[in-house]
């Protein structure tokens, strides 16, 4: 039992700085500044290629590296993080950033259901009550502006959302290590987004943005994230998730001098509080589990 305590304390760490580095990517790409299929391409092939550097070195070192994809849960879990890549960039050239990231937020809210549904894993009543905190803070910061995005992007970032939440499901369902299965999933958007290149062009302003996002950041936020469900439960890591939401403004802001409205500032507040205070809860639950099994089993 330590050791599951353990296990769970490490999944909080991976998918928080997992969680992090993926809140800058829509400021990557913005800075990039290119076309729809262009930034696609871009983006999915350096993170192929990053990933299968990162796990040829791994395996050169070491016997017990992780498949790159293990069995037909991998398989599945790779189409779904490649069918969501396809939604998520997408999405980012056909809505408002407002609407994307409060759809997207809804990840949080499928994963649960389907950890619900197909795993019988019932969320905590303190799981449940930090999520309806989260989104209240999700409604405050978008609230203004919900509705100026168009339907076909919307239905994009839905897309996205439930892809992300049934990827992350299938993974803590077949409890393998998945890490290196979402980053060769992104090889399907890759083929599709060379298609359209090779069909209508290729134009990237700033290409230096889009490949350090696609060799650096997006290989570590996947990774971490995709590795979280074999620690901690789908709704917790959709959580994490949901920093991309708060700091992304942020980022934009300091980039873009794009001043964060007050009520972005007050659901930011809401969803950074809430989440840190729900880390702390599992934390300490953790460290009371383990002080109770020693009190119980002494050495």
């Amino acid at each position: 039992m330590p050791t599951n305590i353990d296990h769970h304390t490490r999944g909080l760490l991976l998918t928080a700085f997992g969680g992090l580095a993926l809140t800058v990517d829509i400021p990557l790409i913005r800075l990039a500044d290119g076309d729809t299929w262009s930034i696609l391409f871009v983006r999915s092939a350096m993170t192929f290629v990053a990933g299968i550097v990162m796990w040829a070195v791994w395996r050169f070192f070491s016997a017990d590296a992780p498949k790159l994809v293990p069995g037909r849960a991998g398989l599945i879990v790779a189409g779904l993080y490649g069918i969501g890549t396809i939604f998520f960039v997408t999405a980012v050239f056909n809505t408002s950033t407002a609407d994307l990231v409060f759809i997207l937020a809804f990840n949080t809210m499928f994963a649960a259901l389907l950890s619900w549904v197909f795993l019988k894993e019932r969320p905590r009543p303190q799981t449940l009550l930090a999520m309806a905190l989260m989104f209240a803070g999700i409604v405050i910061i978008v609230g203004s502006s919900l509705g100026s995005g168009k339907i076909f992007g919307n239905l994009l970032a839905m897309g996205a959302a439930f892809s992300l939440a049934s990827a992350i499901t299938i993974s803590r369902s077949s409890g393998q290590d998945m890490g290196f299965t979402a980053l060769v999933g992104v090889i399907m958007p890759c083929l599709v987004a060379g298609l359209m290149v090779w069909k209508n062009g290729f134009y990237i302003a700033e290409p230096g943005w889009i490949l350090f996002n696609g060799a650096v950041i997006m290989p570590i936020s996947f990774f971490c994230l995709a590795n979280g469900p074999k620690y901690i439960s789908g709704p917790e890591v959709a959580m994490f998730y949901l920093l991309e939401t708060v700091l992304a403004p942020v980022w934009v802001w300091m980039i873009f001098s794009e001043t964060p409205t007050r009520s972005s500032l007050l659901g930011g507040a809401i969803l950074v509080l809430t989440l840190i205070a729900h880390s702390l809860w599992q934390l300490h639950e953790g460290h009371r589990r383990r002080a109770t099994l020693a009190l119980r089993h002494p050495a």
